[in-house]
């Protein structure tokens, strides 16, 4: 079981200090009508780069001493995780490398390039790219920014936890996108610590949802990654994954996967009825609201609505048409 504690937590805050937005708790008259409670929804789509992701990544950033910033950090990231490393250490000052497949759309890879990054695009994968990010380590000392296992990352998510104690000191339960299970395990960290009969439940998508079936096999697995409207849950947790899936298997209560109507569904109704971009990933907890898939009881629910960089060519036709992408 991973050391990590409250103190760790308070500890990125500190390190996040100025560097991050609190983004609100807001209240969702609408989704708590339909829950017969209070549902509130954390935004941290409206983080500077618009997903939670900023947090991990400075939080990490900032924990570095003077040498290893020196040296400077890598990464290997397709979307969100790239975005917040390249606008961290810009703003911290750090070198910044991210590792790209030649895959990636061009509009993603200018996107990371535009934050201060060196990009660098090699490869037909991205284990291929994360390969070459293993030799560019050796090579030039950079430091590795894990997208969610690693304790500086995992506790500068779960200062989200945190704020929505202290936001919402009587909230029950939380509805929190799943995927490597860096912001639910540093989330469920925080809450259940100050108050451990919170319910955690995460939630993925059918296609290719590594954690759940992890948990499930109640060990690490490899799963097939296919496309999704939630690609931004995609992705393994990595046979040899030493902190998300031991903190997941402790806190989380329930883990859920949707459809691709049903998350679509999710998008939709940010978008029409609270007025928000959500991407797929970040949709999954109303859609699971929506879609008829926990009880909420009338419990007191707050649900992470947790990015927004999402296709708009896309975005657009799934909440224009009623498309499931």
């Amino acid at each position: 079981m991973s050391s990590l504690g409250l103190a760790d937590i308070y500890a990125a805050r500190q390190r996040l200090a100025g560097l991050v937005r609190r983004p609100p708790l807001q209240p969702s008259p609408m989704l708590s009508a339909l829950a017969g409670g209070e549902v509130r929804l954390k935004l941290e789509c409206l983080q500077e780069t618009g997903s939670f992701k900023l947090r991990g990544a400075t939080s990490k950033l900032a924990s570095l001493d003077a040498e290893a910033r020196a040296r400077g950090v890598i990464a290997v990231s397709t979307g969100n995780h790239g975005r917040a490393v390249a606008f961290a250490a810009s703003r911290l000052g750090v070198r910044a490398v991210i590792c790209l497949s030649e895959l990636v759309p061009a509009n993603k890879v200018e996107a990371i390039r535009a934050l201060g990054a060196e990009v660098v695009i090699t490869g037909k994968s991205q284990d291929e790219a994360e390969r070459h990010a293993e030799r560019l380590i050796e090579t030039e000392g950079l430091v590795y920014v894990h997208p969610f296992d690693d304790p500086a990352v995992l506790t500068g998510q779960g200062t989200i936890g945190l704020e929505l104690i202290e936001d919402w000191p009587e909230v029950d339960t939380c509805l929190v996108p799943l995927s490597g299970g860096g912001l639910i395990a540093g989330i469920a960290l925080a809450l259940k610590t100050v108050r451990p009969g919170v319910r955690m439940i995460g939630i993925s998508m059918v296609e290719g949802a590594a954690m759940h079936e992890s948990l499930e096999a109640g060990r690490p697995i490899e799963v097939e990654e296919r496309p999704s409207l939630a690609d931004s849950l995609g992705g393994g947790i990595g046979l040899h994954n030493r902190l998300t899936f031991a903190l997941c298997r402790e806190l989380v209560d329930e883990t859920l996967l949707l459809s691709e109507a049903e998350i679509a569904a999710g998008m939709r109704h940010l978008f029409m009825a609270e007025r928000l971009v959500a991407e797929g990933g970040a949709a999954v907890g109303v859609a699971a609201l929506l879609a008829g898939k926990v009880d909420l009881g009338g419990r007191r629910t707050a649900i992470l609505v947790s990015g927004q960089n999402v296709d708009m060519t896309r975005f657009l036709d799934v909440v224009g048409k009623g498309g499931d992408g």
